[in-house]
């Protein structure tokens, strides 16, 4: 199967084409040569069918960054048969040495100008025919984002790969361009107005990077996303968990009413309570990640981090490590894998140590839990928000106790990018991806999960089931000691340590440990523990050890075993700490 590979700088919609091109059936693989997983896909080409490859936005072919390293091995390593070079049409004047940096004897290479509605407001005009002649390779001219002109594409790539099936016609006589070659190239075919620019971005922008204003609107824009996601989110949460209590009444129970006492108790209040208690909080997730989309597609995220740099620099880190923070409210794993564009190892690895403690998807389910059990629907957001902050708070918090230790020697060069609004289909796909990243999961994860949380809460035979007799319960009141003073019970404890495999785990053990699910589940934990011990066992589950996949990205990406051990250890001492400040404090002032 012949392989294309996608290579550009970042912010040219390189991602926006790939799934463009792709919709939704991209998977993550491992390559051979690489410790990272590239997204690619299978497309249809012609008449054949073929892989592409989502390699990582670069500026430089011939820098040391890790994301450089990656594609630069990448290219190495593995046969390409056509690269796919995605450039901002509006920029193409400063992005063109990438091309000559690509080109080499026998490899076909079609020249894709990006984003060329943002080029027509500026009134920029490119002449593609005369720069596909004077640079010897096809030129398409595009606009991902609205899929305007995506359709020159697929005659371009076939008519690339049917070049270059033999290796004299796949070198076809072209020769590299130097530097000054490029730039007379796109002189000659590229008229840029004296006075180009984002009119609307300037204008917004002295509003948004202002240095006394533009701070406080950031921490609003974010607290009005918390608002907006519970409004619209919490009605849809309870018509799920209403329906789920309602197949299991109607339908679930009298079809397994045969079963033996142990397998149908195994499937109802193990497998079926822990995934429906988990699934009801899938709308807040996506309902969160689909806002937190359009600000990061809109360039908000690039301003926040210039906002942030400053002050970001106090603690050893600078604007792209907050960046990382903010891609950890995700998932820690890709924000942590994108450190590799910080050449300091230094700073990468503080970034590394700090990215844990952001508040990611998973946490969030167990956050939403709770808040719902135990506040009302005006308080929600506060409670939502404090924890955002607490999570950069510790962020900075353990970048200022490490900073002489991990010293940062690499400047901070942030692009801009102008203010993209996404299109209804870009909204839609990241939607979507983040179902279907749930549902991978829960395959993965959540329901070895619950089966083992059931089997540790019904076992040894004769035990109460969630009793202090049972294997879950000796190894809960074995740590009591530790965890009561932070005001989590045996139960609770149970929860944590299977929150360590995948924080996902959480709230389905939960419901295992219970026998409950749903509004029941809410119900009996709002009963059994109040405000305070809820609280705690949240700020216990921000900070503390991540999940497994986190902590194995982290051995991988860092090659260091004793950073990988303070990486473990240090959230579990701090969690015990501002747990135990809070929990003990809260009493104090509440008796």
């Amino acid at each position: 199967m012949k392989r294309i590979a996608m290579v550009g700088m970042p912010n040219t919609g390189k991602s926006t084409l790939f799934n463009r091109l792709t919709g939704a059936h991209a998977k993550v693989g491992n390559w051979p040569g690489l410790t990272v997983d590239l997204l690619s896909a299978k497309l249809i080409v012609g008449d054949q069918l073929v892989h592409l490859i989502d390699l990582p936005g670069i500026y430089d072919l011939n820098g040391y960054s890790e994301d450089e390293k990656v594609v630069t091995t990448f290219l190495a390593q593995n046969q390409v048969d056509l690269a796919l070079l995605v450039l901002n049409a509006s920029q193409i004047d400063r992005q063109i040495v990438l091309l000559g940096q690509l080109m080499r004897p026998g490899l076909p290479i079609v020249l894709v100008l990006n984003m060329v509605d943002e080029a027509a407001a500026l009134g920029i005009t490119i002449d593609a025919e005369g720069l596909a002649a004077k640079l010897g390779i096809p030129v398409c001219m595009l606009s991902a984002k609205y899929g305007q002109g995506v359709e020159q594409l697929q005659p371009a790539m076939r008519a690339a790969l049917r070049e270059a099936v033999g290796a004299d016609a796949a070198n076809g006589g072209r020769a590299k361009l130097d530097e000054r070659q490029l730039e007379a190239a796109v002189k000659s075919s590229v008229l840029v107005p004296a006075q180009a620019s984002h009119a609307l971005t300037e204008r917004i922008d002295r509003i948004l990077l202002d240095p006394w204003l533009g701070l406080p609107i950031f921490f609003g824009v974010m607290f009005l996303l918390f608002e907006l996601v519970f409004i619209l989110g919490k009605p849809i949460q309870d018509a799920m968990a209403w329906a789920f209590a309602a197949l299991r009444s109607g339908a679930l129970e009298p079809a397994l009413a045969g079963l033996p006492f142990a397998l149908r108790g195994l499937l109802l209040d193990g497998v079926y309570n822990g995934l429906s208690t988990v699934a009801s909080f899938v709308p807040i997730i996506v309902l969160f990640f689909l806002c937190m989309g359009i600000v990061e597609d809109a360039g908000y995220l690039s301003r926040a981090a210039f906002l942030m740099d400053a002050l970001m620099a106090r603690f050893g880190l600078d604007g792209r490590s907050f960046v990382m923070v903010l891609m950890g409210f995700g998932c820690n794993v890709p924000a942590l894998m994108g450190t590799r564009v910080i050449r300091s190892r230094g700073l990468r690895l503080l970034t590394m140590l700090v990215i844990p403690l952001s508040l990611c998807s998973a946490r969030m389910q167990v956050f939403v839990f709770f808040i719902a059990a135990l506040f009302s629907a005006k308080a929600a957001p506060l409670v939502l928000f404090s924890l955002y902050v607490i999570s950069i708070l510790s962020a900075m918090l353990t970048s200022q106790l490490f900073k002489r230790r991990y010293v940062n020697n690499d400047p901070f060069v942030l692009e801009m990018p102008p203010y993209r609004f996404p299109t209804p289909r870009q909204v839609a796909l990241r939607g979507w991806h983040e179902v279907r990243h749930f549902t991978r999961r829960a395959t993965r994860f959540i329901v070895a999960g619950v089966v083992l949380v059931w089997l540790l809460t019904n076992f040894p035979l004769g035990a109460a089931a969630g009793g202090t007799q049972t294997w879950a319960g000796q190894v809960g009141t074995l740590l009591n000691p530790i965890l009561s003073p932070l005001g989590i019970d045996p139960k609770l404890t149970i929860a944590l340590i299977f929150g360590f495999v995948a924080k996902e785990i959480v709230i389905g053990s939960l419901a295992v440990i219970y026998g409950q699910e749903g509004a029941a589940l809410t119900h009996t934990i709002a009963h059994q523990i109040d405000w305070i011990q809820a609280y705690s066992f949240m700020l216990f589950t921000l900070i503390y050890t991540p999940c497994l996949s986190t902590i194995a990205t982290i051995v991988t990406e860092a090659k260091s075993r004793a950073f990988s051990l303070l990486a473990i250890a240090w959230p579990l001492g701090l969690a015990w700490i501002v747990s135990f400040v809070f929990y003990q404090a809260a009493r104090q002032l509440a008796a």
